[in-house]
């Protein structure tokens, strides 16, 4: 039986964030992770630090979202320098292209909604016509009829970011765990036992950031995950020379030049495989925007599964059962790195989460208790 201070199940981005944040404010720290057999959205996302299309109705998402975007510089430096990894940040701003007057004029009202929605914290936005984006964007298609435009958004690497995040835990003393899968887990206050195939680790503080896998989990811990899987799907390009200057939402251009075209969403269950009606529909978009991409060669594709909650939103939790037992779970691995290692990983620390963070608790889905 091994002791730590912290468990933290599951070893994406997710897991692996936060991992970094309680390793690097002193805990002993062992990430559990299932390896390459579990659903891992962190090998599958399209790497946006997205800001402009979070938080509609929800302004504390709005606020999360904006807190991780300012974090996220201060952690790619910090990673950087650590382990010599670049995570390829590129945060300029981002354009969310819109197809037809009816398209933009949706966009508009909904930009203008999360601006009074933020209130006094403030939303910065503008809406670009044709004509000034032509200017920015060459080979712009007909159809395209303007944008929106933040300066919080950007792109990196995810996978040299997940690299990143797994190697500066090592260094910083953590312990890695791969390979295993939890056979059994006992709780009881500040106490909770792990157990795998011939091994038992142990803590007082636990983290389950195990994705979809949170669903099965958080019971245990007196919990509720109550998040199902959405599949997306990604077509990229050949390399091309670098065309864009900053991100184009369903539309981005790697630092190595390849174009990631996306997205979608379908509820398919557990199903990774790929639709080619839906790979039609995304290629369509992508030349509808720019038709010189048809002339490019696909040269990779995949499907992916987003860890979804009832209403999209996020879900933080500790456990009143079992307290030092929280609960992490989101589909915006990338974006919500730097809030993870910052922000939450110091709360999980400190042994509360902060009110702030109240709005994302799994409460709002009891329809009694709201009532």
């Amino acid at each position: 039986m091994t002791q730590f201070d912290a468990i933290v199940i599951g070893g994406g981005l997710v897991g692996a964030a936060i991992g970094y944040g309680l390793v690097r404010d002193g805990l002993r720290v062992a990430i559990v992770d299932e390896g390459d057999i579990a659903f891992r959205a962190s090998r599958g996302n399209f790497g946006l630090v997205w800001v402009q299309s979070k938080g509609l109705g929800a302004p504390h998402y709005q606020r999360w979202t904006r807190l991780s975007a300012e974090e996220w510089p201060a952690l790619a430096a910090e990673l950087g320098e650590r382990t010599g990894i670049s995570v390829g940040l590129e945060q300029p701003g981002g354009l969310q292209l819109c197809l037809g007057e009816e398209e933009l004029e949706k966009r508009r009202a909904m930009m203008e909604q999360m601006r009074r929605e933020a209130g006094n914290f403030g939303f910065e936005y503008r809406m670009l016509d044709r004509s000034e984006l032509a200017g920015i964007l060459p080979g712009l298609g007909a159809s395209v009829a303007g944008a929106s435009w933040t300066p919080y958004d950007g792109h990196a690497n995810s996978l040299n970011l997940l690299h990143a995040l797994h190697k500066g835990f090592g260094e910083r003393g953590g312990t890695y765990l791969p390979g295993r899968t939890v056979i059994e887990a006992h709780a009881a206050p500040h106490d909770f036992r792990v157990e795998f195939a011939g091994e038992t680790i142990v803590a007082p503080k636990i983290v389950l950031a195990a994705g979809l896998g949170n669903a099965k989990l958080a019971p245990l811990f007196g919990l509720l995950a109550p998040v199902r899987p959405q599949r997306g799907q990604i077509l990229v390009t050949e390399r091309t020379n670098r065309i864009w200057p900053l991100p184009l939402g369903s539309l981005r251009q790697t630092q190595e030049g390849t174009i990631m075209l996306g997205s979608s969403e379908e509820d398919v269950g557990f199903d990774t495989g790929q639709k080619p009606e839906i790979m039609r529909n995304i290629a369509r978009r992508a030349v509808l925007c720019f038709p010189w991409i048809a002339e490019l060669q696909i040269v990779r594709a995949w499907a992916a599964l987003r860890v979804m909650p009832p209403d999209g939103l996020p879900i933080y939790d500790e456990s009143e059962e079992f307290p030092g037992a929280f609960t992490a779970n989101c589909h915006s691995g990338v974006t919500l790195a730097g809030a993870h290692a910052n922000a939450f990983a110091p709360m999980v620390a400190a042994g509360a989460l902060d009110p702030m963070m109240m709005p994302f608790s799994a409460k709002r889905f009891d329809v009694s208790a709201a009532a």
